[in-house]
C-alpha cells in the first residue's frame, strides 16, 4: 500500500510540475510548443499500448480459454465506466451497496481511464459545460479532438471548467480508490489477467497481448466514443440545444451509452436505453443487481417529462418541414376577379379557370392528368366546383386539396 500511495504522489508531483513550469514560462498557453502542452502519463500510454496489441495480433495465435478470458475482461472494464463510473458516481442516478461500489471501483480502475475522482471530474464538467471551451471534450475540437487527442494535450487552466466533486471526497471506496488507484490498475488490469492465462493454461503471451493490451485499447476507444460519436451520429429525439445523439451503433459500441441525447437530457437517469428493444446492458446490468439487493434507488424522471421532450421536438420537426414546403399563394396576396372578369377570361381568352371556396384555380396544366376523365374537369370550367368537390360528384381527398392549392391565381370578389 505505501508503494502504491509513492507512486500516486509521483505522477501527482509530475502532472503539478508541468502545470507549474508552463506558469512559468509565462507565455499564452496556445503559443506554447507541442512538446511542453503534451500530457506525459497519458501519451506514452494511449499510443504505444495500440502497437503492443497490433504486435501481439501478428504474432500470437489466439486460444478458445484466452478469448473467453478477453471477452469477459472486456466487459467487466467496460461496465466498470458505464455503470460505477458514469451513472452511479458521476451522475448519482442510483445507489448500491457497499459490495458493488468495491467492484465497480477495482474493474473500473482495470479500463486504466484514472480515477473516480478524476474521470467524474472532467464528465461533470463536460455536462455542465457541455459544447463550450470549457468542456474537457467540446465538439468544437472535431471527432479525433473529442475523441483522444484531449487527453494526448494538457488544457488551458484558465479554460478548465469548474465542477463541484465534494460529494466524491466523501466517499471512502472513491478516496481508497483515488489513493491506492496505481497499485490497483496494475493488479486488476494487467496482473490478474495474466495470472489467469498464464497459470491457468499457460497462456502467458495471449493473457498479456489480449488480455491486457487487446482489450486495453477497445475499451478505451470504445468509451471514448460516448465522447465523440455519441455527439456526431444519430438524431436528437429529445432536444436539440445541444450536439448529444441517439443511435444504436454508438450504442453497441459503447456498453449501451449511444442514447445520449436521452442521457444529456435526464442524466439523473439509471437508463441511456428506455425502449425495450433498445440496447443497453448497463441498464440491464443495474437492474439485475437491484434484484439481489446489491443496487437501490434506482431513478427514472418521469415519463410525462419524457414525453414532453419527445412532443416538442417533434413539433419543432414538423414546423420545419412545413416550412420546407409550398402551400400556394396566400389569398391575401391574390389578386381580385370579378364573376364578369372570370367569364371574359375564360369565353374570351381560352383559360380553363374553375372557382374552389371562393379562389379561383388555373386548371390548365392538369385537365389531362385529372383521374376521373379530362371531359369531367372540362364541364366545369369558369363554374364553382365546390360542392361538386367536396363529395355531390366525388369527396376528393386531401392530397387533391393540396395540389388544387398550387393552382390558386385569384380571389373571386
Amino acid at each position: 500500500m505505501a508503494i502504491a500511495a509513492q507512486m500516486n504522489q509521483a505522477a501527482h508531483r509530475l502532472v503539478q510540475w508541468q502545470e507549474d513550469f508552463v506558469t512559468r514560462l509565462n507565455i499564452p498557453f496556445d503559443q506554447l510548443p507541442v512538446t511542453k502542452r503534451l500530457h506525459w502519463l497519458h501519451f506514452p500510454l494511449l499510443t504505444a499500448m495500440p502497437i503492443i496489441a497490433l504486435y501481439g495480433l501478428l504474432t500470437t495465435p489466439w486460444q478458445l480459454k484466452t478469448f473467453y478470458l478477453f471477452f469477459i475482461s472486456y466487459f467487466a472494464a467496460g461496465l466498470g465506466i458505464t455503470a460505477g463510473y458514469h451513472r452511479m458516481w458521476a451522475h448519482h442516478a442510483y445507489d448500491a451497496h457497499w459490495i458493488t461500489r468495491v467492484m465497480f471501483a477495482i474493474v473500473g480502475a482495470a479500463a486504466v481511464q484514472g480515477s473516480v475522482l478524476w474521470w467524474c471530474r472532467d464528465h461533470r464538467a463536460h455536462h455542465r459545460y457541455t459544447d463550450t471551451s470549457k468542456d474537457p471534450y467540446a465538439t468544437q475540437s472535431g471527432f479525433i479532438g473529442s475523441h483522444i487527442l484531449w487527453l494526448l494535450f494538457k488544457k488551458d487552466p484558465q479554460k478548465v471548467g469548474r465542477v463541484d466533486i465534494s460529494d466524491l471526497k466523501q466517499d471512502p471506496v472513491v478516496i481508497w480508490q483515488h489513493k491506492y488507484y496505481p497499485i490497483i490498475v496494475v493488479l486488476s488490469s494487467i496482473v490478474l489477467p495474466m495470472l489467469i492465462a498464464g497459470l491457468g493454461w499457460g497462456d502467458w503471451r495471449g493473457g498479456y497481448f489480449y488480455g491486457v493490451a487487446l482489450r486495453m485499447v477497445l475499451v478505451h476507444h470504445a468509451t471514448f466514443c460516448v465522447n465523440s460519436l455519441a455527439h456526431w451520429l444519430g438524431e436528437s429525439p429529445f432536444d436539440d440545444l445541444r450536439s448529444s445523439r441517439d443511435h444504436f451503433i454508438t450504442a453497441l459500441i459503447t456498453f449501451g451509452e449511444g442514447y445520449h441525447n436521452f442521457h444529456h437530457e435526464f442524466p439523473q437517469d439509471y437508463r441511456n436505453a428506455i425502449k425495450f428493444y433498445q440496447y443497453d446492458p448497463t441498464k440491464w446490468l443495474i437492474k439485475a443487481l437491484s434484484w439481489v439487493g446489491l443496487t437501490h434507488n434506482l431513478h427514472v424522471f418521469p415519463e410525462n417529462e419524457v414525453k414532453k421532450g419527445i412532443a416538442l421536438m417533434q413539433e419543432k420537426k414538423l414546423r420545419e418541414l412545413k416550412a420546407s414546403l409550398q402551400w400556394g399563394a396566400e389569398p391575401s396576396a391574390l389578386p381580385t376577379v370579378t364573376a364578369k372578369e372570370l367569364e371574359q377570361q375564360v369565353h374570351d381568352h381560352g383559360k380553363q379557370w374553375v372557382v374552389y371556396q371562393g379562389l379561383v384555380h388555373d386548371v390548365s396544366e392538369f385537365v389531362d392528368q385529372h383521374p376521373g376523365g379530362a371531359a369531367l374537369l372540362k364541364a366545369y370550367i369558369g363554374k364553382d366546383v365546390t360542392k361538386a368537390f367536396g363529395g355531390a360528384v366525388y369527396s376528393h381527398s386531401n392530397a387533391a386539396r393540396h395540389l388544387l392549392s398550387m393552382m390558386r391565381v385569384g380571389v373571386l370578389a
